[in-house]
This record gives C-alpha cells, sequence and structure tokens, in this order.
C-alpha cells in the first residue's frame, strides 16, 4: 500500500480515537455540566486536540525534523482556526438546521479534520513524500 495512504489511515485512527474523547468530553459537558454547547464543544476540542498532536507526532508523522515545542506551537495555531470552523459549523448545523449537537459534531469533525490533517501534513510535520 502507498506510504501516504498508511499515513493517512493512521491519521484517521489516531483522529478517531481522539474525536470519540472529545464526544465524550462533549456530552459530559453538555448533559451533566449544563455547559452551554458551543464552549463545550471549544473546551472539549481544545483537550483532544493536545492529545491528538503527541499521538500523531508519535505514530503518524514520524521524522519530522521540528522541535516538539515547535511543532506544537504550529499544530495549536492550526487547531484554532479548526476550532473556528468548528464552533461557525456548529452553531449552523445546530441552530440553523436544528441538528442534535452530537450529530452536527461528527459532520463537523469530518469536513474539519481533512483540512487538520493536510495542513500538518504540509504546513507543519512536512514530511509528504517521505517516510
Amino acid at each position: 500500500m502507498n506510504k501516504g495512504w498508511v499515513r493517512f489511515l493512521k491519521y484517521a485512527s489516531v483522529g478517531g480515537s481522539t474525536f470519540l474523547f472529545d464526544l465524550l468530553l462533549l456530552y459530559v459537558f453538555i448533559d451533566y455540566f449544563k455547559i452551554y454547547y458551543v464552549l463545550a464543544t471549544a473546551m472539549a476540542f481544545g483537550v483532544a486536540v493536545s492529545i491528538n498532536y503527541f499521538a500523531s507526532r508519535r505514530f503518524v508523522f514520524k521524522g519530522t525534523l521540528r522541535s516538539v515545542h515547535e511543532g506544537y506551537g504550529i499544530f495549536i495555531f492550526i487547531a484554532l482556526v479548526g476550532l473556528g470552523a468548528v464552533t461557525g459549523l456548529m452553531i449552523l448545523f445546530v441552530e440553523v438546521f436544528h441538528l442534535h449537537y452530537i450529530p452536527a459534531r461528527v459532520i463537523t469533525a469530518g469536513i474539519v479534520g481533512l483540512w487538520n490533517y493536510f495542513m500538518n501534513l504540509y504546513v507543519n510535520f512536512k514530511v509528504a513524500g517521505k517516510y
């Protein structure tokens, strides 16, 4: 199998795992702590994306020459742009299309997850075509 596809499948596995954790946190924040869904989305996303960085660095984007601190900073910047998209799409899907917050978050994750993958592949870790 092409190494690009293998990397993408690894990213999907890591991202899927951290996304499930994101959903669990989102559920707990909203249904148990009664936090407003937009704020809860941002909080859950923030925790999950940090876990995702370290797992992605170790298992997906091996061979990057960036230091952990520099890479994490760029990763967080990319994630903050992604958070803006996640928050905006959540408002759209929940307020305009009247979806429940869980399916809205799943749809949003698919859209923003691809953008995050390509930004990290080409901009942050710079390992496209390598390893």
